[in-house]
């Protein structure tokens, strides 16, 4: 059982390391705006403040995101011995999850807004704790859909 709690925090801690040097870094090395082409019209690094969720949705709705964030880490922590000693689908899924909630939940508290650079110009400019949620929720509705298969 100790195992399983310490892949779950281990992948939590190392996706949000990742997260805040990343931002950190672009925080510290480009100018607000500043785009990077990294493939000419394909992948750029730009640093932006996204001040809403996805798509620009729910702009300037800092305490909604944060509220959703901590009520995530709630409903982990009442069920984190399922998690924990569940298929390794749910284990990484919602480490990634939380991790990219704790991430982007840092940023919107310090900085009203979170710090976007991934710029591959046909979608919306993302980061690293965006791709641990997006991760997180397919291996979570993985797990469901398997483990109801199962069940019946």
């Amino acid at each position: 059982m100790k195992r399983e709690y310490n892949l779950f925090y281990l992948i939590a801690i190392i996706w949000l390391v990742l997260d805040q040097a990343s931002k950190y870094y672009v925080m510290n090395h480009f100018a607000l705006g500043e785009s990077l082409p990294v493939i000419h019209n394909v992948f750029h690094l730009t640093y932006i403040i996204n001040r809403g969720a996805a798509f620009g949705m729910l702009t300037n709705q800092r305490w909604f995101f944060l509220a959703v964030a901590f009520v995530l880490i709630i409903v982990y922590g009442f069920y984190r011995k399922r998690v924990n000693n569940g298929p390794l689908s749910l284990r990484v899924g919602t480490a990634l999850l939380i991790a990219g909630a704790i991430g982007n939940g840092i940023d919107r508290y310090v900085l009203h807004g979170v710090v976007d650079f991934f710029d591959f110009r046909i979608w919306p400019i993302f980061n690293i704790a965006d791709i641990g949620i997006c991760v997180g929720v397919v291996c979570v509705i993985y797990y469901l859909l398997t483990s109801e298969h199962e069940e019946k």
